[in-house]
C-alpha cells in the first residue's frame, strides 16, 4: 500500500510561534528524506572508511586519498549542485531529489566495479554529481513542511543524517569489508540507496512554496511562492548580504577541519593508533553516531531557543562550540593509544558539528520561498568547495610531506597543522555576529 504524503495546508496569517504544530504528514517527510540523506553521506564516507583496504589494494597514496575524496569530489558536487538546485526551485524539489539518489546510489555500486584508481576517481565524480541534487532540495522541502519557530529542530533533526550515515557506514562498511572485502560494502550499499530512492518518488508530495511561512509585521507583501526566481538575481542577493556571504565563509573554514578530520580519521586510527577494522566497527562508529548527532540536534534546537531573543544566536552558538573543541582535538591527536583518543575524540565530534543547523536555519529563514533550494546550494557551494574539496586535500599532501622524516606518525603532524584553521573558522562566526546585530540594530529587531 502506498503512503502518500500531502502538502500541508497553507497557514499563512499565524504569527511566529503561534502556528499548529507539525502533523504525521510532516514528520514522515522529514524521517524519509533524513533516511536518504543517511545514505547520501554513507555512500559520500565510505572510501575514507575503508581507506586502509582501498590503499592496501589499489596501492595509492595518503595524497591520492585526499584527492579523490576531497578535491575531485567537491568538484563535481558543488558546481553541478547550482544548476540543479535552480532546476528544483522552478519545478518538482521531490522528483529533483529521487532521480538524483539513484544516481549516486548507481555510481556508489560503480565504485565497487572499479579495478583501478582512474576507474574509482570516475565512479566517484558521479558519486558527486547525484549527491548535487540531494541535500540542497531536501532543506527546501522541510522548511515548506515545518513553520517559523520549529525549523531549527526539524532540520537539525534532519542533519543527523551525516553522524548516522557515518556512523553506520563505519559499522556495516567495516563489518563487510573485514568479512568480505571492501567491493561488496560498495555494492550492498549502493543497491539499498535505489530502493531509497523509489520510496521518495512514490510517497511524498511536493508542498506549497512557502506555504507556512509569516511575512514580519508591516512588511510589504510578498513574492508569490508560485513565481519563478531568477537565477541571476538569487546568486547576486546571496553574495551581496554580508550576513549570508559569511555564514557561508565561517561555515567553509569549519568544513576544513571536519571534512579533513572525517576522512583520515580511520586511518588515523588504524595506522598509527593501532584500532583493527573490527573495533573501529564498533566503537568508532558509536562515538561517531551519537556524538555528532548531539553537536546537530543540540545546535538546532539552541538557535530555536535563543534566536528569538537575538538573531546573534546563529553564529555565537558555533563560534563557541568550536572554541570548546579545540583543546579536545589537540589531547586525541597527541594520545598514545587508541582508547585515550576515543575518549578525548568525544569533545570534537559534538563541538565541531554546532554550526550546520545555525546555517542551514539561517539561511532558509532569511530567503524568499522560491529562492530557498538555490540558496541552500549556494550555502553548500561555498562551504564544501572550502571544506571538502580542499580539508582532505590539504591533509592527504600534509601527510605525504612529512612521511619522508616521519614515516610513523605523518598523519598525526598533519592533524596538529588543522588547529590554526579552528581559531579562523571562530574569528569568520564572531565577524558574522557582529554583521547580524548590526543588522538587528537598523531593523529595530533583537
Amino acid at each position: 500500500m502506498t503512503i502518500v504524503s500531502p502538502a500541508p495546508k497553507p497557514v499563512s496569517t499565524s504569527p511566529l510561534g503561534t502556528a499548529p504544530p507539525p502533523d504525521a504528514r510532516a514528520w514522515y517527510v522529514l524521517a524519509a528524506l533524513c533516511f536518504v540523506y543517511v545514505l547520501n553521506f554513507l555512500d559520500r564516507q565510505l572510501l575514507s572508511i575503508l581507506a586502509k583496504p582501498i590503499q592496501d589494494d589499489l596501492g595509492v597514496s595518503d595524497g591520492q586519498l585526499g584527492l579523490i575524496s576531497g578535491l575531485y569530489f567537491a568538484l563535481f558536487y558543488c558546481f553541478i549542485s547550482i544548476p540543479v538546485a535552480w532546476l528544483a526551485d522552478r519545478t518538482n524539489r521531490v522528483r529533483v531529489l529521487s532521480i538524483a539518489c539513484a544516481l549516486w546510489s548507481a555510481a556508489t555500486v560503480a565504485c565497487g566495479l572499479s579495478a583501478t584508481y582512474p576507474q574509482l576517481v570516475l565512479a566517484r565524480m558521479t558519486v558527486g554529481v547525484g549527491e548535487a541534487g540531494g541535500v540542497p532540495p531536501s532543506y527546501a522541502i522541510i522548511t515548506d513542511y515545518f513553520p517559523p519557530g520549529r525549523r531549527g529542530a526539524a532540520l537539525g533533526l534532519f542533519n543527523l543524517g551525516p553522524p548516522l550515515g557515518q556512523a553506520l557506514g563505519i559499522a556495516f562498511g567495516a563489518s563487510i569489508a573485514a568479512a568480505y572485502s571492501w567491493r561488496r560494502a560498495f555494492l550492498v550499499l549502493g543497491m539499498f540507496g535505489v530502493a531509497a530512492a523509489l520510496i521518495v518518488w512514490t510517497t511524498i508530495r511536493e508542498p506549497k512554496r512557502g506555504g507556512l511561512d509569516t511575512p514580519p509585521v508591516g512588511a510589504a507583501p510578498a513574492q508569490p511562492a508560485e513565481a519563478k526566481a531568477g537565477f541571476i538575481e538569487t546568486v547576486a542577493m546571496f553574495f551581496r548580504r554580508p550576513s549570508l556571504l559569511l555564514m557561508a565563509l565561517a561555515c567553509g573554514a569549519t568544513q576544513f577541519v571536519t571534512y579533513a578530520v572525517m576522512n583520515f580519521t580511520v586511518l588515523f586510527l588504524m595506522r598509527e593508533k593501532g584500532m583493527s577494522l573490527q573495533q573501529v566497527a564498533i566503537y568508532y562508529a558509536l562515538l561517531i553516531g551519537i556524538g555528532i548527532s548531539i553537536g546537530m540536534y543540540a545546535s538546532g534546537r539552541l538557535v530555536d531557543r535563543l534566536s528569538g531573543r537575538s538573531k546573534q544566536a546563529y553564529a555565537l552558538v558555533p563560534a563557541l562550540g568550536l572554541a570548546g573543541a579545540v583543546p579536545f582535538f589537540v589531547g586525541f591527536v597527541w594520545a598514545p593509544g587508541w582508547q585515550l583518543a576515543l575518549l578525548l575524540l568525544i569533545g570534537p565530534t559534538i563541538l565541531n558539528y554546532f554550526f550546520l543547523s545555525p546555517a542551514v536555519t539561517l539561511v532558509q529563514e532569511e530567503v524568499r520561498p522560491n529562492q530557498r533550494v538555490l540558496s541552500g546550494a549556494l550555502l553548500l557551494l561555498v562551504m564544501n568547495l572550502i571544506g571538502l574539496g580542499f580539508g582532505p586535500t590539504y591533509l592527504g599532501a600534509a601527510s605525504d610531506h612529512f612521511r619522508a622524516a616521519h614515516p610513523g606518525n605523518s598523519l598525526q603532524l598533519a592533524f596538529y597543522t588543522l588547529v590554526p584553521f579552528y581559531f579562523l573558522a571562530i574569528a569568520l562566526f564572531l565577524a558574522l555576529a557582529r554583521v547580524l546585530r548590526g543588522e538587528a540594530n537598523r531593523t529595530g529587531g533583537h
